[in-house]
């Protein structure tokens, strides 16, 4: 069954010009100020969903993914699914590269736009969208209430890697309200982001809503205002290789009512 979802960007009005920046320093993609090309509609094949497949997957997706495979292979009992979670920006590299990839969900448009542009995948659907949130120990030592004590000295901030969409998207939030933030880490992706907020070995991290949400208890969040705030688009995308029928479905699966109730029980927003 194919699911038309609509295809939006939800951004906040007052930072929709730092958010067409969050594209350029993303990295390929589309110019600033040209929206991708994105179809609302899966046309998949008609290939039964059996047999093995591998999704490559945002790192943030990695509670929600989870809980849709095994979903979906219970639906599906012929399909057995393997997930590889890391740095959107790196598992689009190794698919360019060859990696056996079925399925990409990945953190931003920009970063997809690598592998549908190297003719990897030939279609990206929007499936969800997040916005950033800081991240503070249960046992603080030094106070973070808002965004702007990120830029106090002697504070200890954790971001991610500047090519990778969380960074990119936290490089925008800065830069969107005047901040001048030197971080003492930079991550490879926003799940080690939190793990440093989680061990204490940083005052505070920037990552993303369904990140605290995730982490049950074991970290603090203290909410960004809408109108300080920016969001990224996830997209997914699949092969038209071996594994095309089982993927596809798997993509109309995510896209579906029951997928997408689950990306909102992590906290996701709807495309």
């Amino acid at each position: 069954m194919r699911h038309p979802l609509p295809v939006a960007l939800t951004l906040p009005v007052a930072l929709t010009l730092s958010v067409l920046a969050l594209t350029a320093c993303a990295g390929g993609g589309s110019a600033a100020g040209t929206a991708p090309t994105v179809s609302s509609t899966r046309i998949g094949g008609s290939d039964p969903a059996v047999g093995p497949f591998t999704v490559f997957a945002a790192s943030s997706l990695k509670e929600a993914f989870t809980t849709l495979g095994s979903q979906f292979e219970a639906v599906h009992p012929g399909a057995r699914v393997t997930f590889d979670f890391g740095a959107s920006s790196t598992l689009a590299t190794q698919i360019v590269q060859g990696a056996p990839a079925d399925v990409f969900a990945s953190a931003s448009t920009t970063t997809m736009a690598t592998v549908v542009d190297a003719g990897v995948m030939p279609q990206r659907y929007n499936m969800a969208t997040n916005t950033l949130e800081i991240a503070t120990p249960v046992t603080p030592t030094v106070a973070v209430a808002g965004l702007a004590d990120l830029a106090k000295p002697g504070v200890k901030v954790a971001v991610c890697q500047r090519d990778v969409p969380c960074g990119a998207a936290t490089a925008t939030l800065f830069a969107a309200n005047k901040l001048t933030v030197t971080p003492v880490s930079q991550e490879v992706d926003v799940k080690s982001v939190l793990s440093k907020v989680v061990l204490g070995e940083v005052d505070a991290g920037v990552v993303y809503v369904t990140d605290v949400k995730a982490a049950k208890g074991t970290v603090v969040g203290v909410p960004i205002p809408t109108a300080q705030n920016v969001s990224t688009t996830y997209q997914i995308a699949s092969t038209t290789g071996q594994h095309a029928g089982v993927a596809g479905e798997f993509v109309d699966y995510v896209l579906s009512p029951a997928g997408q109730q689950v990306l909102a029980a992590a906290g996701f927003a709807g495309p």
